[in-house]
């Protein structure tokens, strides 16, 4: 008798507290704008912070209380947006896919004896954590001789969500084909080497070396030197030297890639240059 005594008060007790919850979530309801989940249906749920914002529930509810403009998000891309727009009742801008580049051409090969043919030079060995920035801490600059290089223990390979790079020779690369343009690696690199570009853009400079030529070409084989005859060559104006490096302007570069083929460390790279070279071997 005193089990179905005890069963009861306690059933009795959790109809009662059932019976209040219910009541208060009718009293307290705060109703929401049936967009915001909308919103949140077009967004790729990455949450890969590129938008600037902690995820996406975060950019979507900041686009509903217009405190963040349409487009940002670089996982979504264009798609995205418009159907953002639709949702709000605005017109929204194409959004141009843009992918992530690493401003190093830094990649380390060796001959059959140890010794380093190309790439940037070791300065020390490091045998500390696997992270960029607790290496960029070590020796003033890190361990490498160049101190704007990548140094290649991927803390931006973690960073990333779409598995788009790669540590390759002691570099990153971007696979651009699995890149969003979220640049979640940018934000993680300590050198900031990640820009973003254009996808399949065939010319890039691939060096952020600040230094005086002299400097690069003792931490680096193929660092910028900052030479000039890119520019000088550059039938558009699109190349300007700016502290000792090269710089791309893409608005005015046509792709034609007479730059690549006189720069003398062989940095500017072309990619239909290089498909054709790959085609005759």
């Amino acid at each position: 008798m005193d089990i179905i005594i005890a069963i009861a008060i306690l059933g009795g007790l959790g109809l009662i507290f059932g019976l209040v919850l219910a009541a208060a979530s009718k009293i307290f309801y705060v109703e929401t704008d049936p967009r915001l989940e909308q919103l949140n249906d077009c967004l790729p749920g990455a949450n890969c912070g590129g938008c600037g914002y902690a995820g996406c529930g975060g950019y979507a509810e900041a686009v509903l209380n217009g405190e963040a403009e349409i487009g940002k998000c670089a996982s979504g891309g264009n798609e995205c947006a418009q159907a953002m727009a639709a949702i709000m009742g605005v017109k929204a801008e194409a959004v141009t896919r843009k992918v992530a580049l690493v401003r190093c051409s830094g990649e380390k090969t060796y001959d059959k004896d140890g010794n380093l043919v190309s790439g940037a030079r070791v300065k020390a060995n490091y045998e500390g954590f696997k992270d960029c920035l607790s290496a960029s801490k070590v020796g003033g600059s890190g361990p490498l001789s160049c101190k704007f290089g990548c140094l290649g223990f991927g803390t931006c390979v973690k960073a990333c969500k779409y598995d788009a790079i790669k540590i390759v020779n002691g570099v990153a690369k971007v696979n651009e084909d699995r890149c969003v343009g979220c640049m979640a690696c940018a934000a993680a690199c300590p050198r900031k080497l990640i820009v973003p570009v254009e996808p399949k853009r065939n010319v890039v400079i691939a060096c952020a070396s600040l230094a005086k030529g002299a400097v690069t070409t003792r931490g680096c084989t193929v660092g910028c030197i900052g030479c000039g005859l890119c520019k000088k060559i550059c039938p558009h104006e699109a190349i300007t030297i700016t502290n000792n490096l090269a710089v791309i302007d893409y608005s005015k570069c046509d792709n034609c890639g007479l730059c690549a083929t006189v720069c003398p460390k062989k940095l500017i790279k072309d990619s239909n240059v290089e498909k054709l070279q790959e085609a005759k071997v």
